[in-house]
């Protein structure tokens, strides 16, 4: 059985993805990819929801990297769905025993029943269902902002703490234990009561980026403000984009330059980004044709409606012999929300943070029947499971040798401020 497909016409595209957005939300398993509109190397993410699931795979006995293989190679169909950092346990001897609030799922792909592409002029239904009544569902959607309750906004490390095991980080970088790590901290609500639609129009609104994702897998929800691609295979080529290097922008043209400008040429911010490409190009060869690692962009600075950042691009070109979900465990966990070397910096993490990551800096993405793919970095992101009524987001950055550790403190700050905003009430 093959879903019918239809073509529809004249629609506002903003109008339509907030519509949209609320429709997804009616079903249990859902996920929009929303790149946004950006000029982007190798492309955004293509607009397009999923929604509704004719099979699932979220649970498995040993392997969950070799049970997601044998589940495509039982489905070869579009799979949508996200892989948790803690995964990282499966691939390597590493363990993840921090506190947990949303206690989400290792991993959770889904065989949507509907497809939803938006293209320049007219979008393209793809269902089980008959396409034209959803078409028809998702013009009479209201739009309405649902209930919005927070409690005190709660933190798992005070300033005074961040600051404090910045220090001591430090103080094992000069050792020689390792050279880099990506230190986080946790933000979160006891006691939340959202309606995710609305919060992700408000958040996409605020901060549009390349890799924006809304996604819900029973009751979890991920709402994405992503400006990071982890991996993407399009064709035999693969494509990894990590983001080392923040700076923040300024409503003043000459100002926000001289920012840009700085950014550009910050010897610690390049040296940063230079680390995460070696890394990124390890963990790239290990699926790669010998010979076929290249750089074809590096510390190039991208601005965001918010904050300039620094992104260097790495392409390979696949083994013929490896399966794609083989490439994304070589190079998972991604490399900019570790460290070098990678495995010291996911022990140290686990021995410096205080929340278990859970989702958070794993990654969301799709796979499509052909078995191209294309994932993002889960940062920038609000997490919410309606059943425990506890949302979290978190927020980190780079800490090497010549880390300043209140500016670092600070730069999380500046990643928070579109979440915060987007979480406040409105009216």
């Amino acid at each position: 059985m093959k879903r019918k497909k239809k073509l529809f016409f004249a629609f506002d595209h903003h109008h339509f993805i907030e519509k949209l957005v609320h429709w997804l939300f009616l079903h249990e398993h859902f996920s929009l990819f929303n790149g946004n509109h950006y000029r982007y190397p190798f492309g955004p993410f293509h607009t397009f929801a999923a929604a509704g699931s004719v099979h699932t795979f979220n649970k498995f006995d040993q392997d969950p990297f070799q049970e997601l293989i044998d589940f495509h190679e039982n489905h070869r169909d579009w799979l949508v769905g996200r892989f948790s950092y803690d995964l990282k346990n499966y691939i390597e001897t590493l363990t993840s025993s921090n506190t947990d609030r949303l206690n989400s799922t290792d991993i959770y792909f889904f065989v949507p029943t509907t497809l939803i592409f938006l293209h320049t002029g007219h979008i393209e239904i793809q269902s089980f269902i008959d396409p034209d009544r959803i078409w028809a569902e998702i013009q009479t959607i209201q739009l309405n902002k649902g209930e919005h309750h927070l409690d005190h906004l709660r933190s798992d490390m005070k300033a005074e703490d961040y600051i404090k095991k910045v220090t001591q980080i430090k103080t094992q970088i000069i050792e020689g234990d390792f050279y880099e790590i990506n230190f986080c901290i946790e933000y979160y609500y006891d006691k939340a009561r959202i309606h995710p639609p609305g919060i992700y129009n408000r958040l996409n609104s605020i901060s549009p980026m390349p890799f924006s994702v809304f996604q819900g897998l029973d009751q979890d929800y991920i709402l994405s403000a992503s400006p990071e691609r982890f991996l993407k295979k399009s064709g035999r080529t693969l494509i990894a984009q990590p983001i080392k290097g923040t700076m923040r922008r300024d409503p003043d043209p000459v100002i926000d330059e001289s920012l840009k400008k700085e950014l550009e040429e910050s010897e610690k911010e390049i040296a940063e980004n230079m680390m995460i490409v070696d890394l990124m190009r390890n963990d790239l060869a290990k699926s790669a044709l010998p010979g076929t690692v290249k750089v074809p962009e590096l510390f190039r600075v991208y601005s965001f409606p918010l904050l300039h950042q620094m992104i260097s691009t790495i392409t390979c070109e696949l083994k013929n012999d490896t399966h794609p979900v083989k490439a994304i465990k070589h190079t998972f966990p991604m490399g900019s929300m570790t460290g070098a070397p990678k495995i010291r910096a996911m022990q140290e993490i686990e021995k410096y943070e205080s929340s278990k990551r859970g989702t958070f800096s794993g990654a969301t993405g799709y796979f499509s029947p052909d078995g191209d793919f294309d994932f993002n970095v889960l940062i920038r992101s609000i997490f919410y499971n309606k059943n425990s009524s506890c949302l979290k987001f978190n927020v980190g950055s780079a800490i090497t040798y010549d880390a300043d550790p209140e500016y670092e403190y600070m730069e999380c700050q500046l990643k928070a401020k579109a979440i915060i905003e987007a979480l406040k009430p409105s009216g």
